[in-house]
């Protein structure tokens, strides 16, 4: 497994601490949706989630603070 830095996987205007709300968010959605299923996840969830986002299957959305 190739571990990457925060900054290869952000973009231009996104930041760490949406990055890991992202990934956090998404590791439990792959979670819930194996259970749901009534599957069970081989791989870390956390580590599926940033894979997802690293080959741009998923992207960070803009939080609005306002």
């Amino acid at each position: 497994m190739q571990r990457l830095a925060a900054e290869d996987i952000l973009k231009n205007d996104e930041n760490y601490y949406a990055l890991v709300i992202a990934v956090a968010k998404r590791a439990r959605e792959i979670v819930d949706d194996a259970n749901d299923n009534g599957e069970s996840v081989v791989e870390k969830p956390v580590s599926l989630a940033i894979d997802e986002f690293v080959n741009s299957q998923f992207k960070i959305r803009p939080y609005d603070i306002n």
